[in-house]
């Protein structure tokens, strides 16, 4: 830490060069206005609004900008077309989203990698005691515009190696007075027959005082979504004997994984050729793969997100700008659901008849449909409430020094905490028979069982296990952000800029968790608001039950002491009711990061034509110190460590003509761990399937940042006013990418039916290349007939190649060997287009977005088929319309997934595995459809 206090000096003097005359920064991302323009050096100024407005004033921020960045820009003030911030990125090119569960997409990538780093106005905001920001949690009304980096400067925060996500709220000064605006959506959710709320307000206005100009701006969302999401899912793979077992065995009894013939969770499972076999007893054995269980989880939530950005700016004069502004958003949501579970792994009775039946898949030792009798089943109510409140509050100050030099100044707090309560019990019976077929149709099962009535009859259930638990997550941070520059307006060095930021930032997590054996009562003998039935599943799109009954969350949450106290009474003596219960702080951690930048833009002529030189470095010291507490036997524990880094980076921008110009982009960016991931203390489940083994995770306090270094070069051409063609080509180099390594542990005194488990850590043991292409087009053409003048069209399409190695290790954790594998979450392709429409007060948006398969995780190391879980490919048709009314009054009609597609998983790892035999899951993903009202005065 010492050796950095000269390099602060440095930086802060470099801010107070001499300035000799102003010039015009052609370096940095200008702002875009609500109204869009599109200038240059020849050409007269071209206005535009509405859906085009915000298509060519994000082009106009890709032109301007020195860094390779795309940008969403809202319309007008308070309309950015989508629910939330991560589906109005989806249009970006290299952005691919996921996880469209819940009403709404949830999770994004940029080029194929998840850790994007996410600011609002510049500043690095989390969530709790993550080191990321629930993006999908900043409602699309309130912002002005996004810019999504996909290069690095030195000027900027080094963590994602992803990219950088930069959200824009409004300020007064963005406005010339008084301005007010309103937007009332209702949105109705398909699946979940829902009307849902979106409504959002804006009122700023500015004032030329005695002491300057001062701006007060006040706007504020409400959104709430009631969703459904359905899913019906084949469970993993287990061996089985074939109908001539060996002696001892039973005609298709199970194999576990201790009789020593199979290790559970390699790569590619076990071989699923005819007639494999492995040894058991003594000698070689042919053995099938069958399914353990399916099961079919029936989630239905309430979703609510307020949130409120303020804002006052004070201008003294013109040299100086102050702005205190604060963020509020809150994030709560309730879900029920209401889980079927039935294992179809008995090899015992069926009826009268004493075998179960089965039928292969071609020329393969799979099973592909089979009736079992006497199988045991559990359906559960797992009701789940959560809260988010995250604050931000900022001061900046903003002063011109001479004619030429700036001075910035931001210090920010922020503090964000999350508590989610869980509770969940269990029913449970043992039917006479299910028949089911574990792949119908296009990877979709099919179970029955010999009458599915009796899942609905509460005197055919007895009550089952009780699981209670609860967590904590918060995190507060205090930075302090100082920059200086300096410009020339000739010569080669036209800027110099330097800086610090000085972050102090705190997380910690806080757990409970106590869990009851089943009560050996009947349903039908417990108050019957107990009892909760769910009705019309899956929408007839499959063959499976669709109604069953689960214990009633909502009345276990009102009722959440006389349910302990039943289990307490009964089946679990040290059982605690809400007076003796706390939650235990399993980690606790502070870390100081100090950095320090120094960078120059330096302008030459080549050719006759300008050539842009942008050069710098930036120096990151983090001191980390936890302490953990282990929550199964209270054993504390210290550990600290540091990580000192210089990132150099450096782009070129060369402008061939007016119209096209390349550039060329290097720098090094880095990932931090999760504060989670360095907990060394397990988090356990118990045996569950009944595979003689539990399965848990555990951080890893020694894990080191990974580290990227990252080549872009793009080639633009600015064909028209309002058009453009790009492609860029990028590389990035990955080291210390963090894998999960599995050990088999005994683990004694868990009060879990188990001691053994497979525990699985993070480890910086794979490095990895991810390389591709990106593709852009922007057109709106100038010479259609007026009836067609005003269609335009965007479109984008990212091939991506990645390449990681992968770690194998035996039972121990040793890593024995290693193989190849994609990074997680890339689709090799993915493309969107946009069809845009906008004239006369009329605008229109018909977007789809594909893309190819992916590789979303490994599976835990419990089965016998392939590690990974591949996701089929995904896509969304979306349309927006727009109709100004007057000229501040307009109205608006909005769906997303027209097409009703649904979210698909299966097994594969390398060429083991495929969507047809080893289909895991189906989610339906629900339509959306929006009617709004917009008034807006500026």
């Amino acid at each position: 830490m010492r050796g950095i206090a000269t390099i602060l000096a440095s930086v802060s003097a470099l801010a107070f060069l001499p300035s000799p005359a102003s010039a015009q920064d052609t370096s940095e991302v200008q702002s875009s206005p609500d109204v869009a323009s599109v200038t240059s050096e020849a050409e007269d100024e071209i206005v535009v609004t509405g859906v085009r407005a915000s298509i060519v004033g994000a082009l106009n921020v890709k032109r301007n900008a020195t860094q390779v960045v795309d940008s969403i820009v809202a319309e007008d003030v308070g309309k950015l077309p989508d629910n939330n911030a991560i589906e109005a990125l989806q249009r970006i090119s290299g952005v691919q989203v996921t996880n469209r569960t819940g009403g709404e997409a949830a999770a994004i990538s940029i080029r194929g990698l998840p850790d994007a780093l996410t600011t609002m106005n510049g500043r690095n905001i989390f969530t709790a005691s993550g080191q990321a920001f629930a993006l999908a949690d900043i409602p699309a009304n309130l912002v002005k515009r996004i810019d999504v980096y996909k290069t690095r400067a030195a000027d900027q925060i080094e963590t994602g190696i992803a990219g950088q996500i930069d959200v824009f709220t409004r300020r007064p000064f963005d406005f010339n007075g008084f301005a007010i605006s309103g937007v009332a959506r209702g949105i109705y959710n398909e699946q979940a027959d829902s009307f849902n709320p979106n409504v959002s307000g804006l009122i700023s206005n500015r004032w030329e005082t005695g002491i300057g100009d001062i701006g007060v701006l006040v706007s504020g969302s409400y959104a709430r979504t009631k969703f459904r999401d359905m899913s019906v899912t084949s469970g993993a793979m287990v061996p089985f004997v074939t109908e001539n077992p060996p002696p001892g065995f039973t005609p298709l009894q199970r194999v576990f994984p201790e009789s020593g013939a199979w290790v559970p969770g390699t790569e590619r499972g076990l071989p699923y050729a005819a007639g494999s076999t492995f040894l058991l007893g003594g000698r070689q054995v042919p053995y099938y793969l069958s399914r353990d269980a399916v099961f079919s989880p029936d989630v239905a939530g309430t979703r609510e997100r307020p949130a409120v950005n303020a804002a006052v700016q004070w201008s003294p004069n013109n040299s100086s700008t102050y702005t205190a502004e604060v963020f509020w958003n809150q994030f709560s949501a309730t879900t029920q659901n209401s889980l079927f579970f039935s294992f179809v792994d008995w090899w015992g009775s069926l009826g009268a008849n004493p075998k179960s039946t089965i039928e292969l898949y071609p020329d393969t030792n799979i099973i592909k449909a089979r009736s079992v009798g006497d199988v045991y089943g559990f359906n559960s109510g797992d009701y789940t409430r959560s809260k988010t409140n995250s604050f931000v509050y900022a001061l900046n100050g903003d002063w011109k020094v001479g004619g030429n030099a700036r001075i910035t100044a931001d210090l920010s707090y922020q503090n964000s905490q999350f508590d989610t309560q869980f509770l969940a019990m269990r029913i449970d019976r043992v039917a006479k028979r299910i028949d089911v077929d574990f792949n119908t149709r296009n990877g979709i099962p099919a179970y029955n069982f010999d009458n599915n009535a009796l899942l609905t009859d509460p005197t055919q259930w007895n009550v089952g296990e009780f699981y209670d638990n609860a967590n904590r997550s918060k995190g507060d941070a205090l930075t302090l952000h100082l920059d200086g520059e300096n410009r020339w307006d000739d010569g080669f060095l036209r800027r110099v800029k330097a800086g610090i930021r000085i972050d102090d930032r705190n997380a910690m997590d806080s757990v409970r968790a106590q869990d009851a054996p089943g009560l050996g009562r009947r349903l039908s003998t417990l108050d019957p608001g107990l009892q909760l039935l769910n009705k019309d599943f899956f929408d007839g799109r499959a063959s499976v039950p669709t109604s069953w009954l689960v214990p009633n969350g909502t009345y276990i949450y009102e009722n959440v002491d006389a349910i302990r106290q039943l289990y307490k009474g009964s089946v679990a003596p040290g059982f605690k009711l809400s007076n003796a219960l706390s939650l235990t702080d399993v980690f606790d951690i502070n870390e100081i990061t100090m950095t320090a930048y120094a960078m120059a833009d330096g302008q030459f002529d080549l050719f006759g034509r300008p050539f842009f030189v942008q050069a710098g470095v930036r120096y990151t010291d983090v001191d980390t110190n936890f302490v953990f507490t282990d929550r199964y036997n209270g054993r504390v524990t210290s550990a600290s460590n540091g990580t000192s880094r210089f990132l150099p980076s450096a782009t070129l921008r060369y402008e061939i003509t007016d119209d096209f110009r390349i550039r060329f982009n290097y720098g090094e960016t880095l990932r931090r761990p999760a504060f989670g991931d360095l907990n060394p203390n397990p988090n356990l489940v118990g045996d569950l399937t009944n595979v003689g083994r539990g399965s848990g995770s555990a951080g890893n306090p020694n894990l080191r940042p990974t580290t990227a270094r990252n080549y872009d070069l793009s080639a633009e051409w600015y064909f028209e006013r309002n058009s453009a063609l790009y492609a860029t080509a990028f590389r990035r180099e990955i080291d210390g990418l963090v894998v999960p390594v599995t050990s088999l542990l005994v683990i004694p005194g868990t009060g879990l039916n188990t001691n053994r488990f497979a525990v699985t850590r993070p480890e910086n043991a794979s490095n990895g290349v991810l390389k591709g292409i990106e593709l852009g087009l922007t057109y709106f053409p100038t010479y259609l007939p007026w009836v067609l003048d005003g269609f335009g069209f965007q479109g984008s399409m990212t091939l991506l190649d990645s390449k990681q190695n992968i770690p194998i290790s035996d039972q121990n954790g040793n890593i024995v060997a290693e193989t190849e594998s994609a990074f997680f979450g890339v689709s090799d392709l993915s493309y969107n287009a946009t069809l845009a429409y906008d004239k006369g007060g009329l605008g229109a948006r018909l977007s789809y977005v594909w893309r190819k398969a992916f590789l979303g995780n490994n599976e835990a190391r419990l089965f016998a088929n392939p590690i990974g879980v591949w996701r089929r490919p995904e896509s969304s048709l979306d349309f927006q319309l727009t109709y100004d009314v007057t000229k501040r009054l307009g109205l608006t009609l909005d769906a997303v997934n027209l097409t009703s597609q649904t979210q698909q998983n299966y097994y594969k790892f390398e060429d083991a595995g495929n969507q047809n035999q080893f289909n895991l899951g189906t989610t339906l993903l629900s339509r959306t459809f929006a009617v709004g009202l917009r008034y807006a005065f500026d």
